[in-house]
């Protein structure tokens, strides 16, 4: 299973990132180029802050179950998977900003990544689990804008 704590996969992620440019199309979903990157940044940046997001209700049924599956392996994400509504962003940004910004939050993981994590579907989750996470979101995103 691929993580975002393996330097060569870490890399891999990082030459895929600056790759993306502003003429970048998505393939699916709401978001263009500029929100995706923020989306992204923030995303990782709740993670490696290890800031507590709010649970939506009906994770506590399933939560476990949807991780479980989401992780037994290397297939990428689900096209047009729900977002939690924290990470929602409308307007556009500076993605060359962002960009490197994510880059270094991408490069932080080895020394930040948290022992355990609350997100806000998958429920509790350990380093092992946040770190493949990590991966499979910002590939599925990555994919998404093609690169």
């Amino acid at each position: 299973m691929k993580t975002i704590l393996d330097e060569a996969t870490r890399q891999q992620v990082i030459d895929r990132i600056n790759h993306l440019n502003a003429s970048c199309i998505a393939q699916w979903g709401k978001m263009n180029v500029d929100q995706m990157v923020k989306h992204c940044r923030l995303w990782d940046q709740s993670i490696l802050n290890n800031t507590p997001l709010p649970r939506i209700p009906i994770s506590r049924l399933f939560g476990k179950l949807v991780l479980k599956a989401v992780l037994k392996d290397d297939a990428p994400l689900r096209r047009n998977s729900p977002t939690a509504p924290g990470f929602k962003i409308t307007g556009d940004g500076n993605i060359e900003a962002d960009k490197a910004t994510w880059i270094t939050l991408i490069q932080s993981y080895p020394e930040k990544a948290p022992a355990t994590f609350m997100h806000p579907f998958f429920g509790k989750m350990s380093r092992e689990q946040i770190s493949q996470l990590a991966y499979k979101h910002a590939d599925h995103h990555l994919r998404q804008f093609g690169c």
